[in-house]
């Protein structure tokens, strides 16, 4: 029966090939690496003769003062994303399905892209020029109202906020696209009778556009759980300074610390084990919610 079907379907399965591949090569495989987090791992020796120490890096991980600091920070930032960063895109989707003009629609579309395509480098070094101090435009503008100038870039206080706009700024534009695909598929029936009915555009919006793309907005939100721990390093890595460290070092920076400029790769596979457990039982648990709440899941 499998055979007839792979036979019945041989391009559907030739042209998922390549994503089969890339998952296989880079997301499976790697997964063998693992193991060295249960062993002192020697590059020159290899991971076979690699010696095994069960727990110990976990012991020492958990064990470590700065866990916590880490583990608070990273937390943070992951809720800050999920209530100010994931609305976002599904706001801006909505917004862009009530606009009728087809030209503008496209230019405000490819204007809101384009950011997407831009590296976290130029990101930050575009905030940069903004914010410093020393000749930063929203700073010389501050300066003139108020005769204050405001370290955004270094004050702890502030960095967090940073993250999330720039976040924002950055990826919410890509983001609407599953959105705007979602709402391409609703009836347009629906909004033609419920005008008849007397609805006003908020409560087609409310009755009829949000229920649309409400299994959408679900699946996306258990696979986002998935990478609750990502903080993405570049990201972070080029906003860190000795000023904002106390808040902005995130398990991320912390393997890159102990894993390439430390040389301790057993140690930071520990680490990165751990985000991925994390991640495994978040998404068990939003599909086990969503399903007993009468939705689809991710599986």
């Amino acid at each position: 029966m499998f055979m007839r079907e792979m036979v019945r379907d041989k391009w559907l399965y030739i042209m998922a090939l390549p994503g089969i591949l890339y998952f296989l090569i880079f997301r499976y495989v790697p997964m063998y690496g693992l193991v060295i987090a249960f062993q002192d791992f020697k590059p020159h020796i290899g991971i076979i003769n690699s010696p095994f120490v069960g727990l110990k890096h976990f012991e020492r991980f958990f064990g470590e003062p700065i866990f916590w600091e880490l583990f608070r920070n990273t937390v943070l930032l992951a809720v800050y994303n999920m209530v100010f960063f994931f609305p976002m895109p599904i706001v801006l989707a909505l917004m862009m399905n009530e606009v009728r003009r087809e030209r503008f629609k496209r230019f405000v579309q490819t204007l809101v892209y384009i950011p997407h395509f831009v590296s976290w480098v130029v990101v930050v070094g575009i905030f940069y020029l903004l914010l410093t101090t020393e000749g930063g435009v929203l700073n010389e503008l501050i300066y003139a109202l108020t005769g204050k100038k405001i370290a955004f870039l270094l004050e702890a206080d502030w960095f967090r906020t940073m993250i999330v706009t720039q976040s924002i700024w950055k990826e919410v534009g890509w983001g609407t696209i599953i959105f705007l695909a979602a709402l391409s598929g609703v009836d347009l029936q629906l909004y033609e009778a419920a005008r008849m009915d007397g609805a006003n555009r908020w409560r087609q919006l409310w009755h009829i556009t949000l229920p649309a793309i409400r299994s959408t907005i679900i699946i996306l939100l258990i696979l986002r759980l998935g990478t609750f721990l990502d903080s993405g390093f570049e990201h972070i890595f080029l906003m860190l300074t000795p000023t904002n460290r106390e808040v902005g070092e995130v398990f991320d920076t912390y393997v890159f610390l102990k894993g390439l400029s430390q040389g301790q790769y057993s140690y930071s596979a520990t680490v990165g084990m751990f985000k991925s457990v994390v991640g495994l039982v978040l998404v068990l648990t939003a599909n086990w919610m969503a399903k007993r709440f009468g939705e689809e899941g991710v599986y």
